[in-house]
C-alpha cells in the first residue's frame, strides 16, 4: 500500500507523491511566541511530527519547516506590558517552548525560522505583488493584497467571494478597498516601540501576519512544496491567504497537499481561558509525564475532534504501562531495522499509510505485546520496540518508566525488599506481608519472580 493522504484542497484522500523524487518538503505554521504553549498547540505539533516520522520511516529524505511568528500584536503588548524588549520576549518564550515540546519528544524540524529574519524576502513578495496590480498602499501607510483581483480565492476553504463575511470584521478607516482585502504591511503606529519598526519603502512598519509564511516557505522550500499543515482553524483565512499571496506573486501552484489536524476540547468544551479549563504543556506535566502526553495524542487520528482530559490522561497512562510491562519481561530490547515483510510490520505500515492512523497502528502495538506476554519473545520485543520507535513511544527501559513518580527513594525501596526478603527466610510471613502492604499504601508494586523481586509504581 501506498502512502494516502487526506488533502483539505481537494477533500479526498489521495495517494501521495513526492514532486521530486525521494525528497519531501513540507511547511507547517508554527507559534505566535508571546506565551507558554498550551495543548491546543502541543496537539498540532504532535500531529506534525508524526507525519514527518512516518515519512522519513518511508524512506524519504525530508526538508521540514516549522516557523515562529516574533513580532506581531500580542507579542508587542506583552512586551510593553512586561516592559522589556521585543526580542528578550521572544528569546524568552522560544527557549521555553522547545523545553516543553522536548519534554513531549517533538522533533526539532529542519529549520525553524524567526520572521524578523526574513522581512527582506516579505518585501520583495509585496513589491511583486504591488507590480502584478494585486497589491495597493492605503491612505493610512498599510498594503494590502486586493482578494477579488485574484482568480479562485476560497477554494482551499470552500468559500465564495459572496458568501464571506470579513466586512463585519474590518473598519472604514482601515482604508480598504474592499472589506475582504487583508493587509501585507503595516504601517507603524506612533504608540509603538521603536523595535516593532522595520523599514521599508512602504515607510516604517512591519509584516502582515499571512505574508510571513508565503516568503519564508519560498525562501527555504522554492516556490512549489509538497505538504503545508496546520491546525483547522488556520485554513481560513490564514492558508487561504497564502495561496493568495504566493501563487499571485509566483504565477504557480503553490502547494500540493494540505493537512489540518482537528480542534482540541477539553471535556467536551472548546478550550478558552475565560471557561476556566486552558492547559499549558507545563500544567499537564505537573501530572503527567511527557511520553504519557504523547502516547494520549497518538489513540486519536490528526484529523478527528481530540477531547482532552484527566481521565483520558489516566486511561493513556494505564495502557503505555500495559506496553512497558510486556517489555519488560525480556531484556532490554534493541531498536533495529524493521523488516516490513512481517505481519505485525505489514499491519503497523497499512495503518500508518491510511493517512496517518495512529489508532490503527497502536492497536497493532496491543497486538504485538499480547503476543509478546504469551511468548516471552526477545524477537517480538524488538519488533514492538522498533515499530513504536516510529510513533516516539516505548524507547526508555521498561523499569525507568514503571518506576517513575514513586513517592519513596530507590536505596529506600531497595532496603524494605531486603527486609522483607529476610523475614519470608525467617518464615515470618506476616511481616513479610506487612512490609508489602506498606510498599503498596506508599505507591509501589512488588513482583515476585524465580529471579528475584522487582517493582514497579501501582
Amino acid at each position: 500500500m501506498t502512502l494516502r493522504i487526506h488533502n483539505t484542497l481537494t477533500r479526498q484522500v489521495e495517494p501521495f507523491s513526492s514532486l521530486e523524487p525521494g525528497h519531501v518538503r513540507m511547511y507547517v505554521c508554527g507559534m505566535t511566541i508571546y506565551d507558554l504553549c498550551h495543548v491546543g498547540h502541543a496537539r498540532m505539533m504532535m500531529a506534525f511530527d508524526v507525519v514527518y516520522r512516518w515519512l522519513l520511516a518511508s524512506g524519504y529524505r525530508v526538508t521540514y519547516v516549522r516557523n515562529i511568528t516574533d513580532i506581531d500584536d500580542k507579542i508587542i503588548r506583552r512586551a510593553v506590558e512586561r516592559g522589556m524588549r521585543i526580542r528578550d520576549l521572544t528569546d524568552e518564550m522560544i527557549a521555553a517552548m522547545r523545553a516543553d515540546i522536548a519534554a513531549i519528544g517533538i522533533s526539532t524540524p529542519t529549520h525553524e525560522p524567526r520572521a524578523t529574519d526574513f522581512i527582506t524576502p516579505m518585501l520583495e513578495m509585496i513589491g511583486t505583488l504591488e507590480g502584478k496590480g494585486l497589491a495597493y498602499r492605503a491612505d493610512g501607510g498599510d498594503v494590502n493584497f486586493a482578494v477579488r483581483k485574484f482568480d479562485g480565492y476560497g477554494k482551499l476553504s470552500g468559500k465564495s467571494l459572496d458568501d464571506l463575511r470579513a466586512g463585519e470584521r474590518v473598519a472604514v478607516a482601515d482604508g480598504k478597498q474592499d472589506p475582504l482585502d487583508f493587509v501585507l504591511w503595516k504601517a507603524a503606529k506612533p504608540d509603538e516601540p521603536l523595535d516593532a519598526r522595520y523599514d521599508s519603502p512602504f515607510g516604517p512598519g512591519r509584516p502582515g501576519w499571512h505574508i510571513e509564511c508565503s516568503a519564508m516557505s519560498c525562501a527555504l522550500l522554492g516556490e512549489q512544496f509538497d505538504i503545508h499543515g496546520g491546525g483547522m482553524d488556520l485554513q481560513f483565512p490564514h492558508h487561504e491567504n497564502e495561496i493568495a499571496q504566493s501563487e499571485g506573486a509566483n504565477g504557480k501552484p503553490f502547494v500540493n497537499v494540505w493537512m489540518h489536524n482537528g480542534f482540541l476540547n477539553v471535556d467536551n468544551e472548546k478550550m478558552s481561558k475565560s471557561l476556566g479549563n486552558f492547559f499549558t504543556i507545563r500544567d499537564v506535566l505537573k501530572k503527567f509525564d511527557g511520553e504519557t502526553l504523547r502516547f494520549f495524542m497518538l489513540r486519536t487520528h490528526y484529523r478527528s475532534p481530540f477531547n482532552f482530559s484527566d481521565a483520558h490522561l489516566d486511561d493513556a497512562r494505564s495502557a503505555l504501562r500495559r506496553l512497558y510491562t510486556a517489555l519488560s519481561v525480556v531484556p532490554m530490547a534493541e531498536v533495529q531495522p524493521i523488516d516490513w515483510s512481517l505481519a505485525p510490520a505489514q499491519a503497523f505500515k497499512a495503518a500508518m499509510d491510511d493517512d496517518f492512523n495512529t489508532p490503527g497502528a497502536v492497536a497493532v502495538l496491543f497486538e504485538l505485546a499480547a503476543e509478546l506476554n504469551r511468548t516471552r519473545s526477545a524477537e517480538l520485543a524488538c519488533q514492538l520496540r522498533s515499530l513504536a520507535a516510529t510513533l516516539g513511544v516505548l524507547q526508555q527501559a521498561p523499569e525507568a518508566f514503571l518506576q517513575a513518580g514513586s513517592g519513596l527513594d530507590e536505596a529506600t525501596i531497595a532496603q524494605r525488599i531486603a527486609d522483607r526478603l529476610a523475614a519470608k527466610l525467617a518464615r515470618d510471613f506476616s511481616a513479610a506481608d506487612r512490609i508489602r502492604d506498606e510498599l503498596l499504601a506508599a505507591g509501589i508494586l512488588l513482583k515476585d519472580s524465580p529471579q528475584g523481586t522487582t517493582w514497579v509504581k501501582a
